[in-house]
């Protein structure tokens, strides 16, 4: 008896002995982790698209969340959506949002960017462009030629099928009457009566695949293509030419800002057009990856541009730069 009387003494002396031990290593330091965990931007973020309407910026990205800014691109606040991966976002003339997920979702808020709600998208099946038409309707293209637009915010939608095993990789309203969108193997599609109807016109040369594209007017556009590729047009597209793109790199986002043509795209560049030719904005500290997403911040001589590894930054356009 006296032996396991001995023995569950050496154990609680052993217990004991192993607490203070316990007791006095020092764990491991999470205070770094933690405060990394509660910046508004991430690391492993990809910010897809990025869209300003003068007083909020809004950044979708990869892993559905919304960055969003009211100091110009100073500070940043985090909206985590759920499942989604914003691939577009847009401002519709009362300066709200309408933004596209890969997972068939439209997404809208105000003009506070603040407050985001959510309506189901059957078709195209995989969005890939949207866009707002003067009146405030949302347009939406993607894969298989497909079009849809919604007049009253994602309850009905208008399906307009063009039957080509096609992508539709950019759409823009330039007037209340007149909408363009552009897709693989050339495609061009023209609405010349707000929406009602969209049909085939002529085709980009050598079936270019457009990555963005700009129309300043009904008249005037650019194209970004693979390989640093630019096409231009003056008259409605009926025609292109070659532009020179001297930085050589394919431009992902076409934009105006202070009133010239702006592009943003692969290994950090921001180009903008100066006469007949792309020529690169130069700025400080540029990091060697692609820019998804860009946008104007009018009035502050400077752009938001977004890409992977957490990367989204302000840069200044001045031409001084």
């Amino acid at each position: 008896m006296r032996c396991l009387t001995d023995f569950r003494q050496l154990t609680l002396s052993l217990v004991v002995a192993g607490g203070v031990l316990v007791g006095c290593t020092q764990g491991p330091d999470m205070t770094g982790i933690q405060a990394e965990r509660l910046k508004p931007v991430q690391r492993y973020d990809i910010s897809q698209a990025i869209a300003a309407n003068g007083e909020v910026v809004v950044v979708g990205t990869q892993t559905g969340s919304i960055l969003r800014s009211t100091d110009q691109g100073l500070s940043w606040s985090r909206l985590t959506l759920g499942q989604a991966s914003l691939v577009d976002i847009a401002v519709c003339h009362d300066k709200s949002f309408v933004a596209i997920d890969h997972y068939r979702q439209v997404w809208f808020a105000g003009p506070d960017g603040a407050t985001w709600q959510a309506v189901k998208l059957e078709r195209p099946r995989t969005p890939l462009a949207v866009t707002c038409d003067p009146q405030g309707g949302w347009w939406v293209a993607g894969i298989n030629s497909v079009i849809a637009g919604s007049r009253d915010q994602g309850k009905t939608w208008q399906i307009t099928d063009l039957g080509e095993d096609a992508q539709l990789t950019t759409i823009q309203f330039i007037d209340a009457e007149h909408g363009v969108a552009l897709g693989e193997f050339g495609m061009q599609v023209w609405t010349h009566d707000g929406g009602a109807s969209w049909a085939k016109g002529p085709s980009l040369p050598d079936d270019f695949y457009p990555y963005a594209a700009l129309f300043s007017d009904s008249q005037q556009a650019w194209v970004a293509g693979i390989a640093g590729q630019m096409l231009h047009t003056r008259d409605g597209g009926k025609s292109w030419q070659k532009q020179s793109n001297e930085t050589g790199a394919s431009l992902n986002r076409l934009f105006m800002h202070e009133g010239m043509p702006y592009g943003a795209g692969n290994g950090g560049v921001i180009a903008r057009l100066q006469g007949d030719r792309w020529r690169n904005v130069p700025y400080s500290d540029p990091q060697p990856l692609f820019l998804g997403g860009a946008a104007a911040l009018p009035g502050q001589s400077a752009v938001v541009v977004g890409g992977p590894g957490g990367l989204l930054r302000t840069v200044s356009t001045a031409k001084n730069n």
